[in-house]
């Protein structure tokens, strides 16, 4: 039976999603380039993923904890520039990823109730894959699934990229903190901002002792950041208003994760 906690997180998180769809990148000298890219589409089956349980108690950190202010906007939907679209035809499709070789796929859109299973059906049709491009990611409509792919991407042992002019957003930020190694590129962007539940409720107007709480931190230490870092971490995108987006750096991520 699904808890309260996660309906609610559930709700919050497509509301999230919603805002984040439309968040710009950080503003860029020269034009902005929206490609569009054909697929070859596969149909696919069915499977199932597990996903893990927090039992993790913690509370959020104090101001001094929180890393500097990046600029802030929300009024239009980021586009990749055109050196970011997959050449040619993609050799198949599963929701939002694309395969593009023996070892690589591209990540662009949100993660649904559906994307663990075609990211599980995926790796059943091509097992080599281990290098996880992420181009322009939003963030998830189902913060239960996007934990389950997120443990499934570690499982896999693959390696997620935010390449030059990448985006990632929201949950997809948990997603490329998945990898077993991660790159991004110097003008790599992050946006995160706080969560909300269906009563408009956000992080900080919850005590620190609540279980919601835990289930972040927990997942981030799961990620390899120590507890002070979870911790930090957590702070940091919860001191955004979730109606609002903060964009770090790569520079900003490596002070909390080792990037290669």
């Amino acid at each position: 039976m699904v808890s309260p906690v996660a309906l609610a997180r559930s709700f919050f998180v497509a509301l999230c999603a919603a805002v984040l769809a439309f968040a710009p990148a950080q503003a860029e000298q020269g034009l902005t380039v929206t490609t569009t890219v054909s697929w070859t589409w596969e149909e696919v089956g069915d499977a199932d993923d597990d996903g893990a349980v927090f039992d993790d108690e913690a509370a959020l950190l104090d101001d001094d904890a929180l890393a500097e202010d990046a600029d802030l906007t929300a009024t239009r939907r980021y586009a990749p520039s055109a050196s970011l679209a997959t050449l040619g035809r993609a050799k198949a499709q599963f929701g939002p990823f694309a395969v593009v070789d023996a070892s690589t796929v591209r990540m662009t859109g949100d993660v649904t109730s559906a994307t663990p299973r075609q990211f599980a059906a995926m790796l059943a049709a091509y097992p080599g894959l281990k290098r996880l491009e992420m181009i322009d990611c939003p963030g998830s409509l189902d913060e239960e699934a996007n934990l389950i792919l997120a443990r499934a991407i570690r499982r896999a042992g693959m390696e997620t990229i935010v390449p030059s002019g990448g985006s990632v957003r929201s949950g997809a930020v948990e997603l490329w903190l998945a990898g077993i190694t991660r790159r991004a590129a110097s003008d790599a962007e992050f946006g995160v901002h706080s969560w909300s539940d269906d009563t408009g409720r956000e992080a900080n107007d919850y005590a620190a002792s609540d279980p919601v709480h835990a289930e972040y931190l927990g997942y981030y230490r799961e990620m390899g950041m120590d507890d002070a870092k979870a911790r930090a971490f957590y702070a940091l995108t919860n001191s955004t208003p979730f109606d609002e987006v903060r964009y770090l750096t790569r520079d900003d991520m490596a002070r909390f994760i080792t990037l290669h």
